[in-house]
């Protein structure tokens, strides 16, 4: 049976995020962020195929006054970025598959069903809290923002906490 291949440590990972952090300051004079790319790619899809909506709804007219062009954002090449790299890094490690991993005590439609459903309430989370883990935490944090530790806190300690209900996706 062949051995499967190891993932990076975590300590080591959570070194390399920090670099990345830093020459993310250095480069762009910004920190990480993720969750302002799929509004932007939203506002331009509208903008494109119900131009009429765009200019009358109030979220779309003050974030179209507001940006040059949704798609030239740094989040939109950031996170084009981020999906180029996990690509490569998958294929570099030959774990490029399409698979979907799973407890054996559920089926893979319904580890897809809780998945998307993950995805969707992190992702309005992000809105409510004006910032993903990487922009509201991590990036609050390296500037020293109370609100960045208060985040991090509050992802953490609520991902710990429904731990326990969510095992069986796992397990």
């Amino acid at each position: 049976m062949k051995e499967p291949k190891k993932y990076m440590n975590p300590y080591l990972g959570g070194v390399l995020l920090g670099l990345v952090l830093i020459v993310a300051f250095w480069v762009s004079g910004r920190g990480l962020g993720a969750s302002g790319a799929p509004k932007s790619v939203i506002v331009a899809g509208v903008e494109a195929v119900a131009p009429s909506h765009a200019e009358n709804a109030t979220f779309y007219k003050e974030y179209l006054s507001t940006h040059e062009h949704p798609l030239k954002g740094w989040l939109v090449f950031e996170m084009l970025g981020v999906l180029v790299g996990g690509f490569i890094s998958g294929a570099l490690a030959g774990r490029l598959k399409f698979n979907v991993d799973k407890g054996p005590n559920i089926t893979s439609k319904i580890r897809i069903i809780f998945a998307v459903l993950g995805g969707v309430l992190f992702g309005f989370g992000s809105q409510l809290g004006r910032g993903c883990t990487s922009g509201s935490a991590l990036t609050g944090m390296a500037v020293l923002s109370v609100g960045g530790f208060v985040s991090m806190m509050a992802i953490f300690g609520t991902a710990f906490a429904l731990a326990y209900f969510a095992r069986k996706l796992w397990l």
